[in-house]
């Protein structure tokens, strides 16, 4: 069964409600642990969704897993109470991009693409994944001293997918109007340096806006920051945890459903 038919198993018609009270307290209260340290196990495709995360070769950083498993746990337990998503709760996924397991599952995540230097098998697993109806989520980099994340992930990007074209996104675009409206772009700083704007990026099937998003890039700013400490009141404003989700929730169901 290839992704395009799996998506079609577990993407339904939600309607959209207002979420804000829910992030601190409220459902998230029973959120795991901060001091978490280890791997919750891979659960087995049956027709439910469970995000996947993306895990690379090790050089400078971790950031492959930065935010795990509360990202991940706080996003799926927002859709098993917004939505009509058949979620697996219990469990994470994370598969490097060679993994054949991968083509089970639409969406993936990949964090910190400033440290990315996929190999040869990375570069061909991501690709046929993207070309057969996968969707990716890139999030968690920015300007940094150098300047040299955004050149490696490109670098990497387009070993992946040399023909693409690297687009940028605004507020028209369908994408940001899927599950919530999304007005604005400037609304999601990078949170531990809020001075820069967050710029956010797209590449299309075929470099055509009139297919499909392939992958949805986040830059200047971290959904996923956001996301692992909303249980925590005071950590970061609610506001900005509340637009993570709003962004992160009409990813996910974009990729479910394109």
């Amino acid at each position: 069964m290839n992704i395009r038919s799996r998506r079609r198993s577990v993407a339904v018609r939600a309607g959209a409600i207002a979420f804000a009270a829910l992030l601190v307290g409220g459902v998230l209260a029973g959120a795991l642990a901060q001091e978490f340290r280890g791997v919750i196990p891979n659960v087995k495709y049956d027709g439910r969704f469970q995000l996947v995360r993306l895990r690379y070769i090790e050089y400078r950083s971790e950031g492959w897993k930065y935010d795990y498993p509360w990202m991940e746990q706080h996003l799926m337990t927002m859709f098993d109470e917004l939505t009509k998503v058949r979620i697996a709760r219990k469990g994470s996924n994370i598969l490097t991009m060679d993994d054949p397991e991968l083509m089970s599952w639409p969406v993936a995540y990949l964090s910190e693409p400033g440290y990315w230097y996929p190999g040869d098998a990375e570069v061909k697993g991501l690709r046929a994944y993207l070309k057969k109806g996968g969707f990716l989520i890139v999030d968690d980099f920015y300007v940094a001293s150098g300047g040299f994340e955004w050149p490696v992930f490109e670098k990497a990007m387009l070993s992946v997918l040399p023909d693409a074209k690297i687009v940028r996104l605004d507020e028209k675009n369908p994408i940001y109007d899927l599950f919530y409206r999304i007005g604005s772009l400037d609304d999601i700083p990078y949170p531990t340096r809020p001075s820069l704007k967050a710029e956010f990026y797209g590449i299309y099937e075929d470099n055509d806006p009139k297919k499909r998003l392939m992958v949805v890039i986040n830059y200047n700013t971290d959904l996923g920051e956001y996301m692992q400490f909303s249980d925590i009141a005071g950590y970061w404003p609610v506001n900005l945890s509340n637009n993570a989700y709003k962004f992160a929730m009409n990813y996910v169901m974009y990729g479910l459903t394109f």
